[in-house]
């Protein structure tokens, strides 16, 4: 049953630094997974009250928008990506009670508040998929193949691994891309599109100023639901555009949804904007979801799997530049997230790379997405026990062509403060294990060292704020060596050394921020391998 609030809703928040119109253009998001963030009440699992607690943390660090994964009614067979009630709160992050408290701080702190909206699948014990008779007018049903409909309908593989179809007692089957437990709604539905317009409308009156929209590139499937003819089906997800994902029918719904925004936020005198998780083979194809009367953002992951070298990070740049570009919209940047390798790892050269990735990303002119525990410099945990793992691709996924499965090393709770596990996360340990050699990666322990990464991050989103040349707007490449990649922005030369050894370059100017010592020698300088700096140059005419 949906809760209810004790108090009425926020008023509209009044403008302030970074907030007026466009925000959304160049701000700085950080992401919270909310079950691994802040415990408030012991049980090991983070909750709305103990984000809500954390949040001058994220003010302090120098951002302007926080993303909040589902806090929603679950029963958390994805990590509460399997929603049973979209107006509801989970017990086990609180109530509707905390949310608002959490969306009314926020505002009080000058950060704007981006939820989560789960519109491809809802779980399966969601009331319409308990009906049967309504399940099968709202979600995606066939009859078998075979001579008694005893195969699936088609060859179509589940994200997690596995088929993606189950069959029910009534002998038809239903479709779900992910876990059996997530079953896909059928957006032919005119009662599917009124329930989230709805659903939209009823958070937006509890004060939140955007949807982080989850497989926005789902919902529409290829009519008839053609066989692919091959497995491994997950690893061909944002290569190439594929019967059940990235089909050009779902533009219609963000275009509808692109109104409801912009006429909720201008009947309210707010800015409230949708940003597209969107898998899509190329940056023409990603860019058809930011058009101007669609989605405002999307996740650039082709700059998030590019690999760490000089020419392929400068054509995933160019090639985001230009597409959306041609459609009037900010590219947003992402290194990391809930369901992929933390960069740090990922990259492949540690923390020095990491360092200097985000020097880069934060450089590029658009929007840049922070996930929880990037700042501190958090390396992927991959040695988690068997037998604690969560993420339902684990049990699925790599022996059934799907995902790998091994999400949750990027989801291992936050350390605060202290010298053992948790870590100041909650009383009562955390829901997963946290490494035993985490001790000098809490908050506490890097606050005020101006070598920590977290010192690294406050120092960068402060100039970002401070410089009129970064955020929204142009750049343009200079000349460098193999292996460098230089660019302007008006006052600013950010360059970036991608080997793993020193590169001599003449000194442009004078130095901001590097994420590694660098060495100035009159007009010379040597930037160590693995490393960003950003440089204060003048820019003509001024």
């Amino acid at each position: 049953m949906t809760q209810e609030l004790t108090s009425p809703s926020p008023a509209p928040q009044a403008p302030g630094p970074g907030r007026g119109p466009g925000w959304w253009r160049d701000a700085v998001i950080y992401q919270v997974y909310v079950r691994s963030f802040a415990d408030s009440d012991g049980d090991g699992v983070g909750d709305l009250r103990g984000a809500r607690e954390r949040l001058p943390y994220l003010r302090d660090l120098g951002v302007d928008a926080v993303w909040l994964t589902p806090f929603y009614s679950s029963p958390q067979a994805d990590g509460g990506y399997d929603v049973a009630d979209y107006r509801a709160v989970d017990p086990l992050f609180g109530n509707l009670q905390d949310a608002d408290d959490l969306i009314r701080t926020a505002h009080d702190l000058d950060l704007r508040v981006i939820v989560d909206i789960v519109p491809n699948h809802t779980s399966d014990r969601h009331p319409w998929f308990r009906d049967p008779e309504l399940a099968r007018q709202r979600y995606v049903f066939r009859p078998g193949k075979g001579e008694h409909g005893e195969l699936p309908p088609n060859d179509w593989e589940s994200v997690f691994g596995g088929p993606a179809w189950t069959r029910t007692d009534r002998g038809d089957w239903y479709l779900h891309l992910f876990a059996p437990e997530q079953p896909d709604l059928d957006w032919d539905n005119p009662d599917v599109h009124a329930e989230f317009e709805a659903v939209m409308r009823f958070w937006l009156d509890l004060g939140v100023d955007g949807f982080r929209v989850d497989v926005a590139h789902g919902m529409v499937k290829a009519s008839g639901l053609p066989d692919i003819g091959h497995g491994q089906q997950a690893k061909l997800i944002g290569s190439q555009v594929l019967p059940f994902f990235d089909q050009d029918g779902v533009h219609a719904i963000h275009r509808t949804w692109r109104r409801l925004l912009d006429g909720y936020g201008d009947a309210h005198g707010r800015q409230v904007i949708g940003v597209a998780e969107a898998w899509a083979p190329t940056a023409e194809r990603l860019a058809l979801y930011v058009r101007p009367d669609e989605l405002h953002q999307a996740f650039n992951f082709q700059f998030l799997n590019a690999p760490w070298r000089a020419d392929a990070l400068r054509a995933v740049i160019d090639a985001s530049l230009a597409a959306t570009t041609s459609v009037g919209a900010p590219t947003t940047w992402v290194l990391s997230n809930h369901d992929v390798v933390r960069h740090t790892t990922r990259l492949g050269g540690g923390l020095p790379r990491a360092r200097a990735a985000t020097l880069l990303m934060l450089a590029l002119p658009g929007s840049a997405y922070l996930y929880q525990g990037e700042e501190l410099g958090l390396p992927e945990v991959t040695d988690l026990p068997d037998e604690v793992r969560q993420d339902p691709a684990f049990f699925r996924g790599s022996q059934a062509g799907g995902q790998d499965g091994f999400r949750d090393g990027c989801r291992v709770p936050l350390p605060w403060t202290g010298e053992a596990p948790p870590y100041g996360f909650g009383t009562g340990g955390s829901w997963l294990p946290q490494p035993a050699d985490w001790a000098a990666l809490t908050v506490d322990a890097q606050t005020g060292d101006p070598a920590s990464t977290l010192e690294l991050y406050r120092t960068a989103l402060d100039l970002r704020r401070r410089l009129p040349g970064l955020g929204d707007g142009g750049m343009s490449w200079q000349p460098a060596p193999d292996g460098v990649l230089a660019f302007t922005r008006p006052g600013l030369l950010c360059t970036v050394n991608t080997l793993p050894h020193d590169v001599e370059l003449p000194s442009p100017g004078t130095p901001l921020l590097a994420s590694a010592p660098v060495t100035v020698n009159g007009s010379v300088a040597v930037l160590p391998g693995d490393s960003c700096i950003w440089w204060a140059i003048q820019t003509a005419g001024r």
